[in-house]
């Protein structure tokens, strides 16, 4: 197997694309959390991979035109020392600061954040390490507000047990509920209005009712926000944009 690594310019942005070849009889692609990946055949000729590689860039450009958002996950702030993270109501100030050393590492004090990165990281390294330890200091700020919101919550509409609150980075939904009450939310939400946060939430704690997306399930949401439809769009339309 072998790989390389691109980077389109799709309609305003640039999309980091992973090309894997790979013992395989055809050709794939989709669109990953961090990246873009095509997988081609590893006994394409030269003419074959161009043509194909073509091919999967049109169908990127179709994406983009037909869903805006879908290619945004993949724009990420390139953070600089002075730069400033708006997280909901709270505003921080990053310090980067790189060291000869194997392993990356941060802390929030007060209204700032501290990074201090390895320095044996690539470009594309050092932006995931960023925006990983990004997530999780905001997430360790950011939860005691977050648990405080789900239990006024809870306690208003549902008055259920919940047995955790946890906040952590996930692309693939904005929040769960384990059938053993566990309520997990993205930190991407953090970034979302007050009112749609509290839109997640309540979907999550119906799930305390209904552990299940039945007409049972969504009257439980109705009954708690009777116009959740609206921030359900929100989420559809802009969510894309709310990231690390």
């Amino acid at each position: 197997m072998s790989e390389e690594w691109l980077k389109l310019r799709i309609g305003d942005q640039d999309v980091p694309v992973r090309i894997i070849r790979e013992r395989r009889r055809s050709v794939r692609a989709y669109m990953g959390k961090e990246h873009v990946i095509f997988r081609f055949p590893s006994h394409l000729t030269p003419t074959e991979a161009a043509f194909h590689r073509e091919r999967l860039i049109q169908w990127l450009h179709k994406q983009f035109r037909k869903r805006a958002g879908a290619l945004q996950r993949y724009q990420h702030a390139d953070y600089q020392t002075g730069d400033t993270l708006r997280v909901g109501q709270r505003q921080y100030q990053l310090q980067l600061q790189q060291a000869d050393r194997k392993t990356s590492t941060g802390n929030v004090e007060n209204d700032t954040i501290r990074l201090l990165l390895s320095d044996q990281l690539n470009a594309q390294q050092r932006s995931e390490a960023i925006r990983t330890l990004l997530s999780r200091l905001v997430a360790l700020d950011q939860l005691p507000y977050i648990t405080q919101r789900v239990h006024e919550l809870n306690q208003r509409f549902f008055r259920r047990p919940i047995k955790g609150v946890k906040l952590k980075y996930n692309h693939s939904n904005w929040g769960s509920c384990s059938n053993s009450g566990n309520i997990n939310l993205s930190t991407r939400l953090l970034f979302a209005p007050p009112v749609v946060i509290d839109y997640v939430i309540i979907h999550e704690l119906a799930h305390l009712v209904e552990l299940n997306h039945s007409d049972r399930f969504w009257y439980q949401v109705q009954q708690a926000m009777p116009n959740y439809e609206e921030h359900e769009a929100w989420l559809k339309q802009f969510g894309g944009q709310c990231d690390f």
